[in-house]
């Protein structure tokens, strides 16, 4: 048995699905592996169609894998699970509960009821609560739990998807391409405190994303996919930069910069080389 503390944390084995469409099955994602230890960020990265969300919506048991295993912690992952959770790029807040309200939600759901499987005991509702005021407070939205997911702003809001995800202490969090519709420097700031949430709370991180520089700045692993259909792993690039890091440091690191070509030749250079033969 493979120890879950160790380097193959999540475990994708040869991993394939297939979609039933009305012209017939279209071939998603082939022959999928990929280790992914405890604590490691990971970014998946590829050009649209690629499977990049396929891939993550089968780690968070969204659906099933056509063919293959996937298994976190020793487990096979056999649908959703308080485990693993998701941060989607659309923020899928409920607009009729406040900000504390939409995390405290999610809470309630993990914590407000034990669990045999994973030997959880049910929390009071002062737990609960504290437990909510905390995943606000590490998103620095403490000012804002009263407040309707109308009254502040996009990201604010993608940071209570986040405080949300945090809050069930998962042990995969999943991030779809969490500031992809956000301006510039929103972006640019929420990434930079992602880095300091996930130093703090050693978590174990999927992320897609289309943004180069994104993927440099916060991962250890960057899995580079080829274009679909069938796509697949093409490369994976391991980012030794020391932490914690700061963007206006790295701007000019000659590492940096060459792992930033090397992302930019694999999607630019020879996919686009592959789709022309």
């Amino acid at each position: 048995m493979i120890d879950a503390m160790g380097s193959k944390y999540l475990q994708i084995q040869n991993v394939a699905q297939t979609f039933k469409t009305a012209k017939g099955d279209f071939p998603a994602l082939r022959e999928i592996n990929l280790n992914v230890a405890k604590g490691e960020f990971v970014s998946l990265i590829g050009h649209s169609g690629c499977g990049k969300s396929t891939l993550l919506n089968l780690i968070a048991g969204l659906t099933m894998p056509t063919q293959g295993t996937l298994i976190c912690a020793n487990r096979e992952i056999a649908g959703p699970g308080p485990e693993r959770a998701v941060v989607f790029q659309n923020h899928s807040l409920l607009p009729w509960l406040t900000c504390f309200e939409n995390v405290y939600l999610g809470v309630e759901r993990v914590f407000g009821h034990s669990s045999v499987v994973d030997r959880r005991v049910k929390e009071s509702k002062t737990e609960l609560i504290d437990r909510t005021n905390a995943a606000l407070e590490m998103v620095g939205l403490s000012h804002a739990a009263q407040k309707r997911p109308g009254e502040i702003s996009g990201g604010m809001k993608q940071r209570v998807g986040i405080a949300r995800a945090l809050a069930m202490q998962p042990q995969v969090l999943l991030m779809d391409e969490p500031f992809g519709a956000l301006d510039a420097l929103t972006r640019a700031k929420l990434q930079d405190e992602l880095l300091a949430i996930v130093a703090n709370t050693k978590s174990t991180v999927v992320m897609v994303t289309h943004d180069v520089d994104e993927a440099v700045l916060l991962s250890d692993k960057i899995v580079m996919m080829t274009n679909g259909p069938a796509a697949t792993i093409g490369e994976v690039l391991g980012i030794r930069l020391p932490r914690p890091r700061s963007r206006i440091s790295l701007a000019d690191n000659t590492d940096y910069l060459g792992y930033r070509k090397a992302v930019i030749d694999f999607l630019y250079t020879r996919q686009a080389h592959v789709e022309k033969t």
